[in-house]
């Protein structure tokens, strides 16, 4: 079946849709920027990249168009445990330089940037104790 054909049959009735507030999302993985359009639909489209966290870093993964018969050969998958710098520049070269979905870049180095913001530990601040006149006596 052709992409559009699907995303004709599938944008508005999937499992993987959410409406909210006249806006509709897509909760599906390989959706790069959660929003329910033909561009970065998984579910339609035969090339996808999808950006999830790994235990270290990020995995990203990628489907060929060519391999529709064979799933398991059709999938590439590479976890990338590095800097954040080194990461957004991977994640940009295996998308754009092999020219498999150049469009798709900049929405996966945000996507893988802020994967790796949320695995960084937070900073525990210490309280000071409060030196004023309204300081409480003990």
């Amino acid at each position: 079946m052709s992409a559009d054909l699907v995303w004709a049959i599938i944008k508005n009735n999937n499992s993987f849709l959410v409406k909210r507030q006249h806006v509709q999302f897509s909760s599906e993985p390989a959706n790069l920027m959660n929003v329910n359009s033909f561009k970065y639909s998984g579910l339609a489209n035969y090339k996808t990249v999808s950006v999830l966290p790994a235990a270290r870093g990020v995995r990203v993964t990628t489907r060929k168009a060519n391999k529709q018969n064979s799933p398991k050969k059709s999938i590439n998958t590479v976890v990338i445990a590095k800097t954040r710098r080194q990461t957004s520049k991977t994640v940009a070269n295996l998308i754009a330089k092999s020219k498999y979905r150049p469009d798709l870049r900049a929405a996966a180095v945000a996507r893988a940037s802020a994967l790796l913001s949320t695995q960084q530990p937070k900073k525990v601040h210490a309280k000071r104790e409060s030196k004023g006149p309204r300081a409480q006596k003990n």
